[in-house]
């Protein structure tokens, strides 16, 4: 499911009288207090569904695939995603 997707879905959801802009502009709202609140709090908790949290990655070295050169891969920051048990349980 893309974007596009999940916002007909949550239109669909909302009744026949709900417009796709309404709808867009749901899914958006949720998405933006979801980064907003994984920058301040570095967490975010949705009770059964899962959790967004910040994951940081260390420095280390690699491989420059075309040349085969060893390089330095700076430290780093990124968004994980952990779903809940009852999530799982339901796949």
């Amino acid at each position: 499911m893309n974007k596009a997707e999940l916002i007909e879905s949550v239109q669909k959801a909302m009744g026949k009288d709900a417009t796709k802009r309404a709808a867009e502009d749901a899914v958006n709202t949720v998405l933006e207090a979801i980064a907003s609140g994984i920058k301040k709090t570095k967490k975010v908790q949705l009770i059964g569904f899962g959790t967004f949290s910040v994951k940081k990655r260390a420095a280390r070295m690699g491989r420059n695939p075309k040349t085969g050169a060893s390089m330095k891969i700076a430290a780093s920051k990124s968004v994980g995603f952990k779903s809940s048990s009852s999530l799982k349980a339901g796949l």
